[in-house]
């Protein structure tokens, strides 16, 4: 994975950095709708799985499933609309900067787990906090996909 972090170099307002510091990397809002759901439903899971590039937010180990819980503004949802925002606002070379490469580095990282033989799936934070029963379907269908694919294999 190639590209340098962009880092943060100005003045952080105390609005700012009460903002920021509330933004957690695991365990969200959107991560734990989630998973209670897929637990509620009978699904066993790993959490933010280490053994996997990207440490998915949702692991179905069982069958292969990576699942990301992606937040709107840090994965650049409706990217070229975001980024006219961002153009306008308040530092706006940090932020392009950074939410491009996340962009990038989910491309990256999905493509490592599909050529390790994982699926990926990706949920927009919105999408899980509005229907988390829609998620699930998602995540069901592709649990069925994936068991058809194998009794296909077997049959040849």
């Amino acid at each position: 994975m190639s590209g340098k972090e962009p880092r943060f170099h100005g003045e952080v307002t105390e609005r700012s950095h009460k903002n920021m510091s509330r933004i957690h990397a695991k365990d969200t809002s959107i991560e734990v709708t989630l998973r209670k759901a897929l637990w509620s439903k009978g699904y066993r899971y790993r959490k933010n799985y280490k053994k996997l590039p990207g440490r998915p937010d949702i692991v179905l180990t069982k069958y292969k499933i990576a699942i990301f819980c992606d937040s709107e503004f840090f994965h650049g949802k409706d990217w070229d609309t975001l980024k006219k925002k961002l153009e306008k606002g308040k530092n706006p070379d940090y932020w392009i900067k950074k939410i491009e490469r996340n962009i990038q580095r989910d491309k990256e990282k999905d493509q490592v787990l599909n050529f390790m033989g994982w699926t990926v799936l990706h949920f927009w934070g919105k999408d899980i906090l509005k229907n988390p029963d829609e998620c699930i379907r998602v995540i069901e269908e592709t649990i069925f996909d994936l068991k058809i694919g194998e009794t296909d294999d077997e049959e040849v």
